[in-house]
């Protein structure tokens, strides 16, 4: 599934899955719609702004958009199309969703805990913690997972991995109706697929996202502190932030509460008529485990990366690791890459954070200290519909963080 963590800056892709306390703010009820969500008066034209670019990827062809922005001015919400195209039901602002690889923050910010605890080490070896699952482990270090720099093989984004090709249409019409969507896919299984391929390149040499590092973080957990990687993100952050609309689903498929569904758009041929957005809501996402599978809400991620960025989940000695970055691209540095949490070049700055996609669900989460903008939309399309998203998605965060500074 060839799906890479998408960012776009003029015109050029980056990260993805399938494919990143201060002053209590008075947070409006939820929004509907394409009205704006943050209060019921407008400050000057900053919220207009952002509506209008928020609506720009609903106008690009996505189902649903709906996003906040937290800084020292107050939250702003805001929700533009529809969360189901069947029923017309407009999108709320407060809907829960699939956020894919920011998942991966969460899990690094876990790891990172667990160093800073002493019970690993960013230069341990993989093999003195995780013995036997993949070749030369004791070459690559927790570090190398983290930074995707250990060269290790992506069974989830690469042909001939545990997706078939899924842009053919009859290959995906046959594989959704073998049950393709709700099939598990346990963490060993992933890691398995990846040691049964020769590695992208030595551990520390070069870059490329591979899901299969946070496979092997999820289990690194594990073995760490007895208790499934979901249960103890959940202990060590969701809970501790209140964070009571996240949750880790394992096989389940559903997403409760109010969501908007996700689509993937099958393309038979050019021409009206000729394709049909498949609802793919319900799906097991155990494939995506601690590489992608948190569902949560716009308010929830932004509390996270709040607490993050101000230092209350990590110490200074373990943000300035977490932050310390490695190129994704050798010509240049518009995006790098740390542990677990980005680093993307804006008109007006960095900022720091994730991105994800997963079937139907399309997620960023960037931020600084005094500003946090997430962003989740339902894309749907062809190519080139996609790309319009894409460019809409990336005016949507030059917007929220450019557009007032």
């Amino acid at each position: 599934m060839k799906r890479r963590l998408a960012l776009v800056a003029a015109a050029a892709a980056c990260l993805a899955l399938a494919a990143p306390v201060a002053p209590a703010f008075a947070a409006p009820g939820p929004p509907t719609g394409d009205g704006p969500a943050a209060t019921a008066e407008q400050r000057g034209g900053t919220d207009g702004r952002r509506q209008q670019a928020l609506s720009a990827l609903t106008g690009a062809g996505a189902s649903s958009a709906v996003a906040e922005v937290r800084d020292r001015g107050g939250v702003w919400r805001g929700a533009s199309g529809v969360a189901d195209l069947a029923t017309g039901a407009p999108a709320r602002a407060d809907g829960r969703f699939r956020v894919g690889s920011v998942t991966k923050t969460l899990v690094a910010t876990t790891v990172l805990q667990l160093v800073g605890e002493r019970r690993l080490g960013l230069d341990d070896p993989l093999a003195r913690h995780l013995p036997g699952l993949v070749p030369g482990a004791e070459h690559i270090t927790v570090r190398q997972l983290l930074n995707h720099t250990s060269g290790l093989w992506d069974p989830t984004n690469e042909s001939g991995g545990i997706f078939p090709n899924l842009f053919e249409p009859a290959v995906f019409r046959a594989w959704i109706a073998d049950g393709g969507l709700r099939r598990t896919v346990t963490a060993r299984q992933l890691v398995a697929a990846s040691a049964a391929h020769a590695p992208d390149f030595p551990p520390g040499s070069a870059w490329n996202y591979s899901n299969t590092n946070y496979a092997l973080l999820g289990l690194l957990i594990e073995r760490t502190t007895g208790h499934e990687y979901g249960e103890e993100v959940t202990r060590r952050i969701l809970r501790p932030l209140g964070m009571s609309h996240s949750l880790f689903p394992g096989t389940s498929t559903g997403i409760p509460g109010p969501h908007a569904h996700g689509y993937w758009t099958v393309v038979d041929e050019t021409g009206p008529g000729s394709r049909t957005d498949v609802d793919v809501t319900e799906q097991n996402p155990s494939w995506a485990g601690a590489a992608g599978a948190l569902i949560s809400t716009t308010e929830d991620l932004n509390r996270f990366q709040r607490a993050l960025l101000k230092g209350q989940l990590l110490p200074q000695r373990l943000m300035r690791e977490m932050t310390a970055t490695v190129p994704t691209d050798p010509a240049g540095h518009q995006l790098d890459y740390g542990l677990g949490l980005a680093r993307y070049q804006l008109s007006c700055g960095p900022v720091l954070g994730h991105n994800g996609g997963i079937f139907g669900y399309d997620t960023q989460l960037w931020g600084t200290a005094d500003r946090q903008v997430a962003l989740s939309y339902t894309g749907r399309g062809d190519r080139e519909q996609d790309a319009a998203q894409q460019a809409a998605m990336a005016g949507f965060l030059e917007t929220a963080f450019c557009a007032d500074r």
